[in-house]
């Protein structure tokens, strides 16, 4: 677990932050400027706040009350920036390495071998950097940092760099990286759909200050959330498969009917926006949505001509995006039961 407190003054830039990361994926979320790097750079030492308190598996690696200050390279943090930053005249074994020499406790050659097969790397070892993609640099940069034995990996905006391809390229990577990787991770990013995709616990930062924590479902589905909310984000199971070639995916709220060629049992990761999520206070016959399901209203946020709609299906939160009349048409309000008509999902494809 990674325990947090800090106090900062930068210029006219405030940071005063406190957070607990306890596992897989936290996702420091939240616009350009509101201290997400600043954050990172303290974990990994580059950064001496003006007051704070830092416990990573429950080790001190700073307290500013007693005059604690672990150095950078003693704090075994593996650290990936925006570009991946590989020794251009190394090849990519030696690059995967270089952080493996100097780490204090070096991986065995099993794990050397486990970490390059899991970021798919095996037909690059011989390569230089100039003759890579940027998707596969950013997969080295991730090698690298994996091999100095981490006791947590911290990425600050490692696909900011990239175009939409590469973005798509990188992206299975790191689900598999999160998957199946045995260090915790805490992840910079102002892109939403990052986020939803890969995080598992959310901490929302606005102006330096920390506004809300806690699960990804809750985060970015939320109402109280500082930018629109996504919509939602379910974990759901392959369970059937139609004859018309959909599958069903099934989560705590219901049956989610889409295409996707994970086989039975799989579990992945579905998006829905706020706008693609219709709501009826009946519900509809003869209609193209594949997905119609019943939920309850629980509350509503007015933003002027629009109005989010927060529903419960089950236990999973959805939020729809509608306009402020249709709302006061349907007469909605906490407690009623409406159908969801979903328009479109977005699925995770590794």
């Amino acid at each position: 677990m990674l325990e947090v407190f800090l106090r900062h003054r930068l210029g006219g830039f405030g940071l005063e932050a406190q957070f607990t990361a306890p596992g897989g994926v936290t996702a420091l979320f939240g616009p350009s400027g509101a201290g997400k790097s600043s954050i990172v750079r303290a974990v990994a030492g580059l950064l001496r706040p003006d007051e704070g308190r830092i416990l990573l598996g429950g080790r001190a690696l700073l307290d500013t009350a007693s005059g604690l200050f672990v150095r950078p390279e003693a704090r075994r943090t593996g650290l990936m920036f925006q570009d991946a930053r590989l020794f251009p005249h190394m090849t990519v074994r030696d690059n995967l390495l270089y952080g493996w020499r100097r780490a204090a406790v070096r991986a065995r050659q099993d794990e050397i071998d486990r970490v390059i097969a899991l970021l798919g790397l095996e037909s690059l070892l011989s390569r230089l950097p100039r003759a890579l993609s940027g998707g596969e640099k950013s997969r080295v940069a991730l090698g690298r940092a994996l091999l100095a034995s981490p006791d947590i990996l911290l990425l600050d905006e490692p696909l900011a760099s990239l175009d939409a391809a590469r973005k798509a390229e990188i992206l299975p990577w790191l689900e598999k990286l999160r998957d199946e990787a045995r260090v915790p991770i805490l992840y910079v990013s102002h892109a939403v759909d990052e986020v939803a995709r890969l995080a598992d616990r959310v901490v929302l930062l606005r102006q330096g200050r920390v506004t809300a924590q806690g699960t990804v479902f809750d985060m970015l589905t939320g109402l109280h959330a500082d930018q629109p909310p996504l919509g939602a984000v379910l974990e759901v199971t392959v369970t059937g498969r139609r004859a018309d070639g959909l599958a069903e995916l099934a989560f705590d709220g219901g049956v989610i009917i889409a295409a996707t060629a994970r086989p039975l049992g799989a579990r992945l990761r579905l998006r829905i926006a706020a706008e693609d999520i219709l709501v009826a206070r009946q519900a509809p016959a003869q209609i193209s949505a594949n997905n119609i399901l019943p939920v309850t209203v629980t509350a509503l946020s007015d933003r002027g001509e629009l109005c989010d709609v927060e529903l419960a299906a089950g236990r999973a939160r959805l939020v729809a995006r509608i306009t402020a009349a249709s709302a006061r048409r349907l007469e909605l309000a906490p407690g009623m039961a409406v159908f969801a008509i979903v328009k479109s999902v977005m699925l995770d494809r590794g």
